[in-house]
Order: structure tokens, then C-alpha cells, then sequence
């Protein structure tokens, strides 16, 4: 009997890492396809803002922290490969980093939500033509904001993460780029709308996967309930 539950228990955990890795996959090969759609230019860089903005941040969402991690890492490596040799600068360097941070703020309400953004704002205004506009990193209080509101607001959450990427992004950018204190001020108002489409865009992308999977789970053509999050999913009532 021991050993049968044994069997069982092992044989549950198996199928799980399995059910990991098909999303691991699926979402790195959706986040690669979302990574061929550019949106905007990153002043200073030959990189770009592109769909997968939009769509990296979710992964954790869905299948855990560390899967999502590693799915968010790998989409970029992927597109490394693909792309990477053509635009290599500091740019294209810093671009991997943002991303998982985002990632790891929406997978998972931890202090690190926290001291991330606060540790952004430091290492800004520790740069000399950062520290002459400081106004543009106190954008990173949202991300700290949102930390407590997290529970109870998926558009808080994606705030959160468009933010968080925006910070490691922003905390990078000014010691790798000598753009000057006029540069920064300019990108005041651009970042506010950038950052708010992100973040919708974080948001509705996020509710249409769930709603996506969870078609499919009803459908029974996946057994994945565990991983569609019941508060997100529309209730069609019959006219």
C-alpha cells in the first residue's frame, strides 16, 4: 500500500513538471512571435519596445514563478539568436533584464516588489545626470504603490510590473548612456502613456489567455483547471 502511494504521489509530481514544461514552451514560443512586433524606439539604443511588452509579464501568472522565469528567459534568448547579432549594443544587453523583473513582480506579491523599485530610485539618483532629474525616477514610487494593492487589482498588478521593468530598465540605462538631464525630463510624458498602454496591455492580455484556457478546460480538450483564475473569467449568460 506504502508503495503504491508512493507510485502515486511520484507519478502526480512527474505529471506536473510535465504540465510545466508544455507551458514553459507554449509560452515562449508565443512570447518569441510577440517579440517580431515592434512598437516604439528606446532613445539611445538601436533596441526596441515591442508586443512582447505587453505579453512577457503574464507567464509567471499562469505557470509559477521559477517556469515563468525561465519561459520569459528563454523567449529572449530565442529572439537573441534570431535578431541579436544584428543590433548588439548595451541596449540590446540591458533589454534582457527588465522583462524578468517585470515577470517576477506579476507572478508573485513578495517584499521584492518592494525594494526592487526603491533600490531603482537609488541607483538612479546615485548617477550625476540622473540625480539632475530625479523627478522622472519618482515614476518608480507606482510600482512600490501598487505592492498594496496587489491583491486586489489586476490593473495595480500590471502597473506594477510595467513599472518595475521600466525601473530596472530606467536604474541601468542611465549609467550605461550619457543622455542628458533635458533628454530624461522630455521622456516624462512619453512614459506615462507608454507605460499605461503596457500596462492595459498587460492587463487584457492576461483575462483573454485565462479566458482562452479556460475555453479549453471546459471543452475538456486540457485538464489545466488549476491554472485558470476564476475571478478573470467572463460568466456568458444565455440570451
Amino acid at each position: 500500500l506504502k508503495l503504491t502511494k508512493y507510485n502515486f504521489y511520484l507519478r502526480k509530481e512527474t505529471m506536473l513538471n510535465k504540465k510545466q514544461w508544455l507551458f514553459v514552451g507554449l509560452f515562449s514560443l508565443l512570447g518569441l512571435l510577440a517579440l517580431q512586433v515592434p512598437l516604439t524606439h528606446l532613445s539611445g539604443s538601436k533596441a526596441t519596445f515591442t508586443l512582447f511588452d505587453a505579453f512577457g509579464p503574464i507567464a509567471t501568472g499562469f505557470i509559477g514563478t521559477l517556469p515563468g522565469l525561465l519561459a520569459v528567459l528563454l523567449m529572449q534568448l530565442a529572439n537573441f539568436v534570431l535578431h541579436g547579432a544584428k543590433v548588439l549594443d548595451a541596449g540590446t544587453i540591458i533589454r534582457f533584464f527588465p522583462m524578468l523583473f517585470a515577470a517576477l513582480y506579476f507572478g508573485r506579491n513578495s517584499k521584492l516588489n518592494f525594494i526592487i523599485p526603491a533600490l531603482a530610485i537609488v541607483a538612479f539618483n546615485l548617477n550625476p545626470i540622473g540625480r539632475s532629474a530625479w523627478v522622472y525616477s519618482m515614476y518608480w514610487l507606482i510600482p512600490i504603490a501598487c505592492y498594496f494593492l496587489y491583491q486586489n487589482s489586476l490593473l495595480a498588478r500590471s502597473l506594477g510590473a510595467t513599472f518595475t521593468a521600466h525601473a530596472v530598465g530606467g536604474a541601468m540605462w542611465v549609467w550605461a548612456f550619457n543622455l542628458p538631464k533635458t533628454a530624461w525630463l522630455a521622456l516624462i510624458p512619453v512614459t506615462a502613456i507608454e507605460r499605461g498602454v503596457f500596462a492595459l496591455g498587460i492587463a487584457a492580455t492576461y483575462v483573454v489567455m485565462n479566458n482562452i484556457l479556460n475555453f479549453l478546460v471546459q471543452k475538456k480538450f486540457v485538464k489545466y483547471e488549476g491554472l485558470v483564475n476564476q475571478k478573470y473569467v467572463f460568466k456568458w449568460k444565455p440570451a
